[in-house]
């Protein structure tokens, strides 16, 4: 087997849009940095994500120094300041409670009239305090951004060529193969066996070091192509004859830094236990 190295690295400014593929970036204690900074939410103040609004596949954010622009189908693009630190907007994260700071009005506009309904747009100002890691797998002091659970996920191309192998011997072999940007990653491993990182405890990428935490169940999102918001059967329905784990369906892993650094496209991949 070949070295693992650092394939490709995914940082998504804003949760559930498209994002960009740096050739470098800086792993923070809870996360690549600039992240999943921001955050919509709807009327009920509760997180808006592609489960509900697979529209959001198409649009897309691009971080700015000081800010972020945000495009998408039919709109013009529009560039968002990081709001000053003033009041706090509490709102629901899946089952946490989290507070995050409000975008100028003309953002909530914007989003409201591209998805249709009452959208407000968040910044999270101090990810070192707002949201704390799942406590069933956190150490004491660790958080995350506005990620779905956990400060990175890390897939391998192996594992995915492993899942389309699959998927072309099922009863939806013409929505194969899938692309990467399906199970959108943080950063993708190259040049490992087939489901390797099942057993990964401790890894090291460059400068930083993660602990592995638990696989990643998926949801609808994965059935979602990234560049027509249409959904499919595929990959849920393979994964849910191959990769059941209890109640989840799993692709990719979830770590935690250890070791903040910077990490860069060919960087070796280490297993450390």
């Amino acid at each position: 087997m070949s070295q693992a190295v650092l394939s490709s690295i995914h940082v998504y400014p804003l949760k559930a849009v498209r994002g960009h593929a740096p050739r470098e970036a800086v792993v923070e204690p809870w996360g690549l940095a600039g992240d999943r900074r921001w955050v919509l939410i709807d009327a009920e103040q509760k997180t808006v994500t592609q489960r509900r609004h697979p529209r959001l596949a198409l649009a897309a954010a691009e971080q700015l120094p000081g800010g972020v622009r945000v495009s998408a189908p039919g709109m013009d693009p529009l560039t968002v300041e990081v709001p000053d630190a003033a009041t706090l907007t509490p709102f629901t994260l899946w089952k946490d409670k989290v507070e995050a700071v409000l975008a100028d009005p003309r953002a909530h506009a914007w989003w409201s009239a591209y998805l249709g309904s009452g959208i407000q747009m968040l910044y999270l100002d101090d990810p070192a305090t707002r949201r704390p890691v799942d406590p069933e797998y956190a150490r004491p002091g660790e958080t995350v951004s506005f990620a779905d659970g956990y400060p990175l996920l890390v897939t391998t191309l192996s594992s995915l060529d492993a899942l389309n192998s699959l998927i072309a011997q099922g009863d939806h072999a013409d929505e194969g193969p899938l692309p990467m940007n399906r199970f959108r990653p943080s950063v993708v491993v190259a040049g490992t066996a087939p489901w390797a990182e099942d057993d990964w405890t401790r890894i090291a990428i460059g400068e930083a070091t993660f602990r592995v935490t638990k696989k990643c169940g998926r949801c609808v999102v994965t059935t979602t192509d990234q560049d027509t918001a249409e959904r499919g059967k595929e990959p849920l329905r393979t994964l849910s004859r191959h990769r059941r784990f209890g109640d989840q369906l799993c692709f990719g892993t979830n770590v935690v830094p250890e070791t903040p650094g910077a990490v860069r496209v060919g960087d070796p991949v280490r297993v450390l236990e």
